[in-house]
Parts: C-alpha cells; sequence; structure tokens
C-alpha cells in the first residue's frame, strides 16, 4: 500500500472523529449532512482506486450487523426514525465513516491480526457505550459483550484481508 505523510493520516482520523461526534450527538439529519459530505471529500480527495467498493460493502455489513443486533432486542433507540426499519441513519452512517479509515490512518494496524482483533474487542464496544449515552439510545445489557466479539473478528479478518492484498501488491 502506497505510504502517505504523518500528517495526512492524523487528518484522516480526525475526519473520523468528527463525523462520528457530528453524527452521535447531531442524530440523522446532520449524519446525512455532515456523514455525507466526509464520505464524498473522501472519496473524491482521499479514496484509493476501488476504495469505494470497500466503503459501500462495509456499509451494508453495518446494516445488516446493527440491524440484526436491533432486531434481536440488542438496541432501543427510543422512537427514533429507523432505515429499512433497522437502524438511525446517524448510527449507520458511522460503518461507512470507519471505513475510511482502513487504508488510511489504521494500514499499520492490519499488519498485527491479534493486536487488531484486541482493539477492535476493546475499542469498537466502547464507542457503541460512549455512543448510546451521547444518544440517548438504550443498550441490552449482552450488547456490549457481543459488540466485542463482533469487532475481534472484524478487526481481525480486515487484518488478514490487507494482509493477503498487501502481498498481492508487492508480487
Amino acid at each position: 500500500m502506497a505510504s502517505r505523510s504523518w500528517q495526512t493520516l492524523l487528518l484522516n482520523a480526525l475526519r473520523f472523529e468528527a463525523g462520528w461526534l457530528l453524527c452521535v450527538v447531531g442524530g440523522s439529519g446532520v449524519a446525512a449532512l455532515a456523514g455525507g459530505g466526509l464520505l464524498a471529500w473522501h472519496l473524491w480527495r482521499c479514496a484509493l482506486s476501488g476504495e469505494w467498493r470497500f466503503i459501500a460493502g462495509f456499509a451494508l455489513l453495518g446494516l445488516v450487523i446493527d440491524g440484526g443486533l436491533h432486531l434481536l432486542g440488542g438496541f432501543d433507540f427510543n422512537g427514533q426514525t429507523l432505515v429499512l426499519g433497522l437502524l438511525p441513519l446517524w448510527l449507520w452512517m458511522l460503518w461507512p465513516l470507519f471505513a475510511t479509515l482502513v487504508y488510511h490512518s489504521l494500514a499499520w494496524l492490519w499488519r498485527y491480526p491479534l493486536i487488531a482483533a484486541l482493539c477492535g474487542a476493546v475499542s469498537g464496544p466502547l464507542s457503541y457505550y460512549g455512543g448510546a449515552l451521547l444518544s440517548e439510545v438504550s443498550l441490552a445489557a449482552w450488547l456490549l459483550p457481543v459488540q466485542s466479539l463482533i469487532w475481534a473478528v472484524l478487526c481481525g479478518g480486515i487484518s488478514l484481508y490487507y494482509l493477503r492484498i498487501s502481498k498481492r501488491h508487492t508480487q
């Protein structure tokens, strides 16, 4: 993968963090504008060739995973409008925003599958917990442990995928 300056990687991470906060605190209307704008900016100025496919796939994966967890009673969105009856737009937008980090500011992490899985197991549930506190979403008692497992598998899987495509590009 192409190397990038630390300033570019820092800006990528800061754009995600700003997007996360705007989506969680601002709700779905803000998520549509801010999240959509940040995604458009990333695709226009930062994305690697074909990265849009990964981002779109990750958005779909988020709808399936978090939507499924909602259907199982993991989330109570307290009357918020839901996309396809599954998730509020603001929560769904976090998935493609996270995907903008994968080939950029988090690229270093994917070289270490066990560390990537551990980071996912810790940071994933913390993100959901913080988001729930800021957005008045109720979480079932079982949800955070399940999110820990899901994000450990996701980040470990991203790591293995990243290592595979990195080897293909260096051969």
